[in-house]
């Protein structure tokens, strides 16, 4: 299928887990894929490599979303690369999960300059950069629908995001939608590392399936949003949990 041929789409955060996933689903639709990375260049490569091997077409361009003059930099380079950007996913994020007690200034000012100011530094840019028609879509958290302890603060950083979306919605026009994506527990390396048996299993029992989701389900919500099938769609939290919550 080609539901998004001639699209251009970057995905930040892109170099493993989910944005890995999301990266190749679009690249199998047709995209051609800006895979943005902060750090991690040779796992950005290999996105891009896999991607390839498929025959699409993606890039790999390093920025950390937090910094407002790379992210204007990233946008600048995309352009460049490929002429446009019609689909913006914004996915890359960091979690620490302490208690608010135990949260330092430095786990604070981390999660929201990557997780709230990353999403704002690129919707801005998207303002103006963004092609007509185009979609955007923000990812957030299920563990926003759920009161757990040690994640007030990653709660707080997604639901700003969540709100962001709401509002930027309706200003930014031209026939872009945006949406946020909520996904549960997902079968990622950053999520199973050092999480017990039990602990997953629990997770797992928690919605009808009786399982945690994988990269590939959050993925395919992504490429309905970026397609232009969802272009009714604005505005909107979309749960991709199982029935988790």
């Amino acid at each position: 299928m080609n539901n998004l041929k001639g699209k251009v789409a970057l995905v930040t955060g892109a170099s493993r887990g989910i944005g890995a996933a999301i990266a190749q689903r679009l690249a199998s639709e047709g995209a051609k894929v800006i895979v943005n990375y902060a750090g991690s260049q040779e796992k950005a490569e290999q996105v891009v490599e896999a991607i390839q091997s498929n025959g699409g077409e993606a890039v790999a361009i390093q920025a950390d979303v937090s910094n407002p003059e790379e992210v204007k930099a990233l946008f600048i380079q995309a352009i460049v690369h490929f002429k446009k950007v019609d689909v913006l996913v914004n996915n890359a994020g960091v979690m620490i999960t302490k208690p608010v007690n135990h949260t330092t200034n430095e786990d604070f000012d981390h999660q929201f300059n990557v997780n709230v100011k990353g999403v704002f530094n690129t919707l801005r840019e998207a303002y103006t950069k963004l092609e007509d028609n185009g979609s955007i879509i923000n990812l957030s958290t299920t563990v926003n629908r759920l009161i757990l302890p040690t994640y007030g603060v990653y709660a707080a950083t997604k639901s700003a995001v969540e709100q962001l979306t709401r509002v930027f919605s309706k200003e930014i026009g031209r026939g872009i939608n945006v949406n946020t994506v909520a996904p549960g527990p997902v079968n990622t390396e950053l999520f199973m590392k050092d999480k017990p048996t039990a602990m997953v299993e629990r997770l797992a029992s928690m919605n009808p399936f009786g399982r945690i989701g994988e990269p590939n389900d959050i993925a395919e919500i992504i490429v309905f949003l970026a397609s232009d099938a969802a272009k009714w769609m604005n505005a909107q939290n979309i749960g991709a949990n199982g029935g988790m919550a």
